[in-house]
């Protein structure tokens, strides 16, 4: 990717809406699932069905046979990427609403710049991204106290750590792809380490799920596993190539707004007034933290 990109064209505009939503729709998707399937079925029949979509072409392609050479580090980046963060997704969402979800998983900016910090990566202290991080700090407070996000009681906090346990995962993973895995074809990291994912959870996947799954349900994993997690993919590194890596990260501060606007319409979610106050809070906090107010600050990938 070395090409010069000089903003977004119409099939990079197109790469990006369809990021946007597929990404944005992923917690419903969630939402849906585990109404009817335990959290380690959600995970497993995910990253399986998204492992079989993309097998044909990683082994084409000899991807897959390039990602094997370096099996220690991509089972490294399964766990952080994948296995971690779909599983406490999964669970938190038996507690919190979907639009909630999305909201505190776009805050991966804000724990990837305090990452960097610790890298020694002082450029995290130029005022304007560090006002960007108290910021969205600041943001995710209003929103998660206030009134009637708690359904659960005790429960629901908990689900709330885990989202944002989730967040620092994903605000890990970009790092082992850099520094570990940068000479790797992508198709292969992702393939294999679905499949290894998949099938670590597959014992659970079948202890655990005792209920008859709805055909809703049913439909909702099938979508997850091969439009939110297989395509999507595909779909994020075509945009990669489109417009580049410093620009294709941008779709993240959309998806927020498309689960929450999905769990309003759909799942009757309640929007409440710290949602309200603290979702552009949030958002705000996180693009000044993460770019330091400029589109051609250097931008963390994100991830689903």
């Amino acid at each position: 990717m070395n090409a010069q990109h000089t903003g977004f064209g119409r099939k990079g505009w197109i790469l990006f809406a369809v990021m946007a939503f597929v990404w944005g729709i992923t917690y419903l998707f969630i939402k849906e699932a585990v109404g009817s399937f335990s959290p380690p079925a959600v995970v497993a029949g995910r990253t399986l069905l998204g492992g079989l979509v993309l097998l044909p072409f990683a082994i084409r392609s000899g991807a897959l046979k390039a990602a094997w050479r370096y099996w220690p580090w991509v089972l490294a980046f399964g766990v952080v990427e994948m296995a971690g963060p779909f599983l406490l997704l999964s669970h938190a969402e038996t507690q919190l609403p979907s639009g909630l979800t999305g909201l505190l998983v776009a805050t991966v900016p804000l724990f990837a710049v305090i990452i960097a910090l610790l890298r020694g990566d002082r450029s995290v202290l130029a005022p304007v991204r560090l006002g960007g991080l108290i910021l969205g700090f600041i943001g995710v407070a209003v929103v998660v106290a206030g009134p009637g996000l708690f359904p659960h009681g005790p429960a629901s906090i908990v689900a709330i750590g885990e989202i944002m346990l989730t967040a620092v995962l994903y605000a890990i993973a970009p790092f082992i792809i850099a520094h570990k895995l940068a000479g790797v074809p992508s198709m292969g990291t992702i393939t294999l380490a679905l499949f290894a994912v998949g099938l670590a959870y597959l014992p659970a996947a079948l202890l655990t799920q005792h209920d008859v799954p709805t055909l809703r349900s049913t439909i909702s994993l099938g979508l997850l596993g091969v439009v939110c997690t297989a395509l999507a993919f595909v779909a994020f590194f075509a945009l990669i190539r489109e417009v580049g890596p410093v620009r294709a990260p941008l779709f993240t501060y959309v998806n927020p707004i498309v689960a929450i606007a999905l769990g309003t319409v759909v799942l009757a979610e309640p929007v409440t007034p710290g949602l309200l106050i603290g979702f552009p809070i949030v958002l705000a906090g996180c693009w000044f933290a993460a770019t330091g107010g400029r589109l051609k600050a250097r931008a963390v990938e994100p991830s689903l």
